[in-house]
């Protein structure tokens, strides 16, 4: 049994919940609530939010009118910006032209450090051994390994190589 205490934030598919049809800043509202930010949260965050995504007027408009990197920018930043005990991450993020992926990396790494636990499915092992701790190693949905990220990763390298 698995017993989970504090906020969990899914950081696994960064658009879900966003409408077509409503504005950028309508979606930071509809986006923000559905990760469990309260109205308050949501206004008090909203103009570091529409900073960080570099949209400018473009946040007044419907986001049927974004081109897809556009979309990613705004998901990403809505979804960093909320405060998690349990972070969920599903490979790392690969967002917008060079200068907006080096400030995504340094917001994904602001986030672990306000994080009490990153939970972070990914299959570069470079970057696990600079993250992680630990590690789970899944084989077709078997775990083949548990314990110390070196070691588990060793086992790994050993077993696929």
């Amino acid at each position: 049994m698995v017993e989970t205490v504090g906020k969990t934030v899914p950081l696994l598919d960064i658009s879900l919940g966003m409408d077509e049809n409503s504005t950028g800043r309508q979606n930071i509202r509809l986006r923000g609530l559905l990760l469990g930010m309260t109205d308050e949260e949501i206004t008090q965050k909203e103009e570091g939010i529409a900073e960080f995504s570099e949209l400018g007027d473009f946040l007044d408009l419907p986001i049927r009118t974004y081109s897809s990197g556009m979309r990613v920018r705004l998901g990403f930043a809505i979804s960093t910006a909320v405060d998690a005990d349990i972070l969920l991450l599903d490979e790392v993020i690969g967002v917008g032209d060079a200068s907006f992926k080096e400030k995504a990396n340094r917001r994904l790494a602001e986030l672990h450090e306000r994080s009490e636990i990153v939970v972070l499915a990914l299959h570069d092992n470079n970057t696990i051994r600079k993250t992680c701790d630990k590690v789970l190693w899944l084989d077709k949905g078997a775990v083949r390994m548990f314990g110390p990220a070196e070691e588990a990763l060793a086992a790994y390298e050993s077993a696929t190589n």
